[in-house]
């Protein structure tokens, strides 16, 4: 651990103040190295309240710093701002990242969704995308979306008792405002999956509607402040467990159970053509069955799903 994270595990174990002199001691350093150290924390915004009688840690169950994630501090990389969490999670992954590395950011610049939509991205909410290298045909690639989506709209149910539902291909929504969108992306080698890239948008204390009418946030539906950094960690513990026990039946299986999609007229629109019908099933790979208005059926594998 370098200086800062070595004070910010000090405080964290402190009870109640801790002096300089005696942070400058544990760490054989000046009180002047210190000073400049927790200067330097408190500007990048770990909440360190400072007094005559020395330092406190005040806990903040919104914090998105890396020291406060446990086991799964090494897999975090939190930026104040970026484009998109997508992108550097991309630079991450070429550059060989270990599975399950996560890019988080309190804001992006250049959000963005399905078909290159813009996501906004305001102070509050949860962003963030997770590199992901499972052992799965690259057929099956698109079931990962589907475990993503599941195991998001389990913890908003679970923890939060939010009614989260589940609508075609990636999206979580609550009496059908968006909460939640979710988007991938993927690089093979040869006819194996290289990695994914998981991005999530979640709605959690900021305000989606002031942009987008039809969204909704956490803090609005319960009614207080949600505690991102424990969604982030359940989240990353659930979809590690469905991943590292990849069962493509049983994934269906929970999406159909929790889906608003199937048994509705829906609209598909991909960047090449639109199609329309009635939702009827999901099949092994995570196409969606649509029935047409002659009575066939056909099968779409991407694209924007718009409920009628």
């Amino acid at each position: 651990m370098d200086k800062k994270e070595k004070i910010y595990t000090i405080l964290k174990e402190a009870e109640g103040v801790l002096s300089g002199e005696k942070i400058s001691a544990m760490l054989g350093v000046s009180r002047v190295s210190v000073w400049k150290h927790v200067k330097g924390m408190v500007t990048s915004g770990i909440p360190i309240v400072s007094s005559p009688q020395g330092y406190h840690l005040t806990p903040d169950p919104n914090s998105l710093l890396p020291w406060e994630f446990g086991v799964w501090q090494d897999h975090i990389h939190h930026f104040r701002e970026i484009s998109s969490t997508m992108d550097e999670a991309t630079a991450l992954a070429r550059q060989g990242c270990p599975d399950f590395t996560v890019a988080v950011a309190e804001r992006q610049t250049l959000g963005r969704g399905r078909m290159n939509r813009t996501w906004f991205s305001g102070d509050g909410g949860l962003y963030f995308t997770v590199v992901v290298r499972p052992d799965i045909p690259i057929v099956s690639a698109s079931l990962v979306n589907l475990a993503a989506a599941v195991a998001m709209a389990t913890i908003l149910r679970t923890l939060f008792d939010i009614p989260a539902s589940l609508k075609w291909p990636n999206d979580i929504l609550v009496d059908e405002a968006k909460i939640c969108g979710i988007l991938s992306q993927m690089e093979t080698e040869g006819d194996q999956i290289s990695h994914l890239r998981i991005g999530v948008g979640l709605n959690v204390n900021n305000s989606p509607e002031v942009d987008e009418p039809t969204a909704v946030s956490m803090k609005k539906l319960v009614g207080d402040h949600v505690p991102r950094r424990q969604i982030l960690i359940s989240f990353l513990n659930n979809f590690k467990k469905q991943l590292v026990n990849f069962d493509a039946d049983s994934l269906i299986a929970d999406w159909r159970s929790n889906n608003s999609t199937i048994g509705r007229h829906v609209t598909i629109t991909t960047l090449r053509k639109t199609v329309e019908g009635k939702a009827v099933d999901i099949e092994s790979d995570g196409g969606l069955v649509l029935q047409m208005a002659d009575g066939s059926c056909e099968t779409v594998i991407h694209g924007d799903c718009f409920h009628i």
